[in-house]
């Protein structure tokens, strides 16, 4: 099947708008009366429907449309842009059908070197999202942004995904981090067995607390899943599971600004808009097609190579009195950004692990004669 055949075109309505010519929509290919050509694009939005993982569906298919029309009002940001709209993934007549598709589309979009915007659907659409990334054959970390942990035993597909996620075979799965999780919505053992797997996991007042301190995380992530649930209601209420405490609107755009700055992430998800919960202007499509054009604008400045032999990094070596006896850093003269080498035996398997994202704040630590938390998590994950 060619990639056309997964797709519904762009809505007529929404191209035969008048926007106007520094709008974003003028800035884009779209699937109207024919598929963009993906030759060059380095971008491609994915519109998604399938909402039968969740508990609560009023209208949630016309989700990606909404979002659709804020994102074309908006004004072209900074970079050249090769962006094409492929469209509404085609359902499948079951979720996992869903996923499958996903699976595909995804997988085919990476292997031309073309990130993917999923935008709207129920949260466990990652599913999707991850195994597009099996056929890599490389391990990959993900980041979940979401006031809950989704990993329950029993419930609607939208409260187990994650587990679904990290329990899937086989295991490509090499690191999980979860940021804005709010205790009260969490099983405290859910909380231990992210700590015997060695993921991290931020509350919501800790990544308040040192917001800048996140970053390397966002930073070591292949994917990135938000939850609209995440935001707070009065900034995002058309959530399929409104929560009155959460980020601010800011807080979502600042880490996908993070997450558009990450060079090695290379998809990237909103998920659980419900226009029928949302107000009478559409607020929490504005802000979701915000999230997605701050994302956009850090992508278009992505500034590192990743190549820590070049002479764009400064390498700093600390001595220690304990093993390991030295630890190795790298500073980009570019954007910098800090990285800490973490040594491994199995270094065909751990090539792309061996050097993790850092913060100042590490160096600072090494230079005390610690050893970054970072650094030991990191060792214990590739034993």
């Amino acid at each position: 099947m060619t990639i056309q055949s997964y797709f519904d075109p762009v809505p007529e309505y929404l191209w035969q708008k008048n926007f106007s010519e520094s709008s974003f929509f003028k800035q884009i290919h779209f699937f109207g009366e024919d598929f963009p050509d993906l030759k060059g694009v380095q971008i491609a939005l994915v519109g998604l429907k399938e909402n039968r993982g969740a508990s609560k569906i009023e209208s949630a298919n016309r989700g990606s449309n909404e979002i659709r029309e804020k994102l074309y009002e908006l004004k072209k940001g900074l970079g050249s842009y090769r962006v094409a709209d492929l469209g509404d993934l085609i359902s499948g007549e079951t979720r996992e059908e869903t996923y499958d598709r996903m699976k595909e589309v995804g997988g085919q979009l990476m292997k031309n070197q073309i990130l993917p915007i999923y935008f709207g659907g129920s949260h466990d659409l990652d599913y999707g999202q991850y195994l597009s990334y099996q056929k890599m054959k490389k391990l990959v970390s993900l980041l979940t942004v979401d006031a809950k942990f989704d990993m329950e035993e029993n419930g609607p597909a939208t409260d187990q995904h994650t587990q679904d996620i990290i329990l899937h075979q086989p295991n490509f799965l090499f690191s999980y981090s979860h940021l804005g999780y709010q205790s009260f919505l969490v099983d405290p053992t859910l909380i231990n067995v992210l700590e015997k797997l060695y993921f991290e996991h931020v509350r919501l007042g800790e990544l308040r607390a040192e917001f800048k301190e996140v970053e390397p995380l966002i930073r070591n992530a292949d994917l990135l899943s938000f939850d609209l649930n995440a935001i707070q209601s009065a900034d995002a209420p058309g959530s399929m599971d409104p929560q009155p405490f959460g980020l601010t609107a800011e807080e979502a755009c600042q880490i996908c600004w993070f997450a558009g700055t990450n060079e090695k992430l290379s998809s990237f998800g909103v998920y659980g808009y419900e226009p029928y919960y949302d107000d009478a202007v559409n607020k929490t499509a504005k802000v979701i097609s915000v999230m997605i054009w701050y994302f956009m604008e850090g992508f278009y400045s992505r500034k590192d190579s990743l190549s820590f032999k070049s002479s764009d990094y400064i390498k700093y070596t600390v001595s220690l009195d304990t093993k390991p006896s030295t630890l190795v850093f790298y500073k980009s003269k570019r954007s910098g950004k800090w990285w800490l080498e973490v040594p491994s035996q199995d270094k065909e398997r751990f090539d792309r692990m061996s050097t993790v994202p850092c913060s100042y704040a590490d160096y600072q630590t090494a230079q005390k004669g610690e050893i970054p938390e970072r650094w030991i998590n990191a060792q214990i994950k590739m034993l």
